[in-house]
């Protein structure tokens, strides 16, 4: 089961799934939303199904399989080509959680990204080390096997 918060100043959107399955179909039902350029960043604790989500976007988009889509931790930055209504589209996954300063940041280069065909989609946007001025009290913990559902 899907719940769609409204839209806060129609700009952002809380999605609350009961399963991975739920968060997919989520993003696939986004894909339809997105058009490029655009830049959409991807808010929640670690977790709560930012990777899954992109996984229904690529599938949407015919870029990749949901079990091709992997979270960016490490490599900071994964690419996909795909097609929405017949055009080529660049799909960019990042997630610049360990990013450490502005500086790291900026040599990413998201305006080149952000061409005519691309979806940018930036996890930890927020939450990255190169966005915080001072460490979070408490650090996000995997959900526990019975949390009953998830927000993003």
């Amino acid at each position: 089961m899907i719940h769609v918060a409204p839209p806060a100043e129609g700009r952002i959107h809380e999605f609350t799934t009961k399963s991975g399955a739920d968060t997919v179909e989520v993003g696939r039902l986004l894909a339809r939303l997105l058009v490029p350029p655009q830049l959409l960043i991807l808010r929640g604790d670690l977790g709560t199904g930012k990777t899954t989500l992109v996984k229904g976007i690529a599938q949407a988009l015919d870029a990749a399989e949901p079990d091709e889509v992997t979270s960016p931790t490490f490599t900071l930055l994964h690419e996909y080509d795909g097609a929405q209504d017949g055009r080529p589209v660049k799909l960019f996954h990042l997630d610049v959680y360990r990013l450490e300063g502005e500086r790291q940041l900026e040599t990413l280069g998201l305006d080149e990204l952000l061409t005519p065909d691309a979806l940018v989609l930036v996890e930890w946007a927020k939450n990255s080390r190169a966005s915080r001025r001072s460490p979070p009290a408490k650090s996000p913990s995997p959900p526990k096997a019975a949390t009953p559902a998830r927000s993003l």
